[in-house]
């Protein structure tokens, strides 16, 4: 089983420095890592921006080395999470198109269950996102 972690970080949040990471593993051995600039300060930099980023990258990465076994995708953002699951509509036009990217990927993986964890189970990701 692989299990991909993602968070995301915006200082301040709106309009800061809007970051990104996410973790991959398999077994307790780590596959890869990956952070990076989710979106330049301004309008469209949020927390929530932030989130998606580190999940679309990690089911990017995913995707690229053709994994076929069953994906556990966690991460602290309930928001992220809820709408991805249906339970939450997506309402802003900042995340729509994040959303369907997301849900684009999703369908091309195998399986994938989506976790929510809270924010002390997610702390590599979360060093990733914060640049710590």
């Amino acid at each position: 089983m692989i299990i991909a972690n993602f968070d995301g970080s915006c200082d301040p949040n709106p309009g800061g420095i809007c970051t990104y990471g996410f973790i991959v593993w398999r077994d307790q051995h780590q596959l890869t890592e990956g952070r990076g600039v989710a979106a330049p300060p301004g309008p469209c930099a949020t927390s929530n921006v932030a989130e998606y980023f580190g999940c679309i990258r990690a089911l990017e990465w995913l995707r690229y080395e053709k994994t076929t076994e069953p994906i556990v995708l966690r991460g602290d953002s309930q928001l992220v999470l809820r709408q991805l699951q249906g339970l939450y509509k997506v309402r802003s036009p900042l995340l729509a198109p994040l959303y369907w990217r997301t849900r684009e990927l999703l369908s091309e993986l195998p399986s994938v269950r989506l976790e929510w964890i809270p924010r002390e189970r997610n702390v590599e990701a979360d060093r990733l996102a914060s640049g710590r």
